[in-house]
């Protein structure tokens, strides 16, 4: 639906468009035949890209999708993606985080040896001041 209506503004409004010969061959008109990339040449969508059925005005194919949209599959890939992205960057703030983990555990194991050094000083301090 969403796709008709942006249809029917660009031609309602007068649209005009000019083709390219460069074709996707994984965009395909309802004919079957590789879909042409067109330009709005006027109205509100004017220098907008879309595909087209090679056929069209001639053979007045209904197809039309802009070049930007994206089908189904191609919303599942990009979205699968950014899930991707999203666990690298946490598996990379996750190695992070382990490093700086392992870090403080070898401050606070020094700090620990540190601080039974310091009592064993003091208990050697207090028995002498004690003798």
């Amino acid at each position: 639906m969403k796709m008709a209506s942006r249809r029917a503004n660009s031609w309602a409004s007068g649209s005009s468009s000019n083709q390219k010969n460069v074709g996707n061959s994984n965009v395909r008109c309802n004919c079957g035949k590789e879909a042409l990339i067109r330009t709005v040449k006027n109205g509100p969508n004017l220098g907008m890209k879309f595909y087209g059925g090679p056929l069209w005005p001639d053979k007045h194919c209904e197809f039309f999708r802009w070049v930007n949209e994206h089908t189904d599959m191609e919303e599942n890939q990009l979205k699968f993606l950014e899930k991707d992205t999203v666990m690298c960057e946490l598996e990379v703030e996750l190695k992070h985080r382990d490093e700086k983990i392992k870090k403080l555990q070898s401050k606070k194991a020094k700090l620990e040896e540190d601080l039974k050094h310091m009592k064993n000083e003091l208990s050697e301090m207090r028995i002498e001041i004690l003798k």
